[in-house]
């Protein structure tokens, strides 16, 4: 495993599309040296192999940067069936899946005899968010066996964590009437850009009849910016607006392992779509890859896709709501951030999660064991300061999170009373 991780070192020193940013914040011969410690006691394991690469990687502080261990059962398997979110120094209850002895509301003030604060201080890289409503707690969970938690009557009690089959997870891509003049488009990803075209086809004429709309990406977990071009007619408005910013550029880092990677999955993408915008949306940057195979960081040619940066939008909807928070991601990030100019649209509540600083993901696997999955692109505004990891896309109007949204929706509420 220790060849393994030299890979992974390889990869992240040369492929990696935040190498120069990030040169020197990695300690690899720590990490090595663990490993073969690990290995010279016999007690080097796939379980402890993936921990010790997932340590490592979080020097380099990028949530676009993933370690599985694909035929771990145990992995699979890992799940207490609940979600937190804190606030202050307690950890709220926000969503429930399998654990059905917590309601949301309920909160836990320790874990195993940590106080909250103290956990904070404890995990501080895995958590590395300066604001407590952007920390992910989940991976700080399946560290402890139990905690101190308090009910909705407010008696306390230890809890026993359960490991549960991890929930299946269905996206969400809908549209229904508020009023008359009002509706509501929920999308919790863009990653199957068929469905989303196929959800638009479906309600066409009550999409070009109301004037007002709320998009909800609260929870949005990314997939393909092509997803959403096709909202952009609705988005924009009349008049146009020009999405190119000239001091704004990805570059994409075409060394000849991630072009060999990156072609392997979009031929994969290719063979699997029958959208026409998407396929051409692939092919173009097929093409790219192949074009600058081995030339390091450079810009692509997009204008076959975009023959002009000016996009125009229809006279309906003439008024949308955006509904934001730190759940939505990725090609969620570019969504909001390219709708934020228009001038018919209005975000309201948290930050996006800001993760494409660095983005356009790759996977290298060994022995469907393993794999690596890192970004291949980065945005030139990290040269200047104005990246957006750990910052993401700002709404707005900005509502911050309590437990009170917890029971009751008050980002749609504030959004509905935008219209009145």
């Amino acid at each position: 495993m220790d060849s393994i991780f030299k890979e992974i070192v390889q990869i992240m020193h040369h492929d990696y599309s935040g190498f120069k940013d990030k040169k020197d914040w990695d300690n690899p011969n720590y990490f090595l040296q663990k490993i073969k410690d690990l290995k010279v006691s016999n007690k080097l394991t796939k379980e402890s192999f993936t921990e010790l690469v997932k340590d490592y990687l979080l020097d380099f502080k990028d949530q676009h940067v993933y370690f599985l261990q694909n035929d771990s059962v145990k992995t699979r398997k890992k799940e207490y069936g609940f979600q937190v979110r804190r606030y202050d120094d307690r950890l709220y209850v926000t969503k429930v899946s399998s654990e059905n002895r917590l309601k949301c509301g309920m909160f836990f003030k320790s874990l195993e005899g940590l106080t909250v604060p103290e956990l904070v201080e404890l995990h501080k890289r895995l958590l590395f968010e300066e604001s407590a409503e952007r920390e992910n707690w989940t991976p700080i969970f399946s560290l402890y066996n139990y905690g101190e938690i308090e009910d909705l009557n407010g008696n306390q009690s230890l809890f026993q964590f359960n490991i549960y089959e991890k929930s299946l997870y269905y996206p969400t891509y809908s549209v229904s009437s508020l009023t008359e003049n009002l509706l509501q488009m929920t999308i919790t990803d863009f990653m199957d850009s068929e469905a989303i075209t196929n959800m638009l086809k479906e309600n066409q004429i009550l999409l070009e009849s109301t004037e007002h709309w709320i998009i909800d990406v609260r929870t949005n977990y990314g997939g393909s910016d092509a997803s959403f071009y096709p909202l952009l007619s609705y988005l924009m408005p009349e008049e146009g607006v020009n999405l190119e910013d000239p001091e704004d550029k990805m570059l994409f880092n075409c060394t000849n392992e991630n072009t060999e990677r990156q072609l392997i999955e979009l031929d994969r993408d290719i063979e699997n779509t029958q959208d026409k915008q998407t396929l051409l949306f692939l092919n173009v940057m097929r093409k790219e890859w192949e074009r600058n195979k081995g030339k390091g960081l450079v810009e692509f040619n997009f204008e076959e896709l975009f023959p002009t940066t000016i996009f125009k939008g229809k006279k309906i909807p003439n008024k949308i709501v955006i509904l934001t928070d730190c759940m939505c991601g990725s090609s969620g990030d570019s969504f909001v951030e390219i709708c934020k100019q228009s001038s018919k649209v209005t975000v309201i509540g948290r930050p996006t999660k800001g993760l494409n600083d660095y983005t356009n993901l790759v996977s290298m696997k060994w022995n469907n064991e393993f794999e690596l999955m890192y970004p291949t692109s980065r945005l030139s505004r990290i040269d200047k300061g104005n990246g957006m990891s750990g910052i993401g896309i700002q709404p707005n109007i900005y509502i911050p999170w309590s437990p009170k949204h917890l029971e009751d929706d008050i980002d749609l509420k504030t959004a509905i009373s935008l219209f009145t």
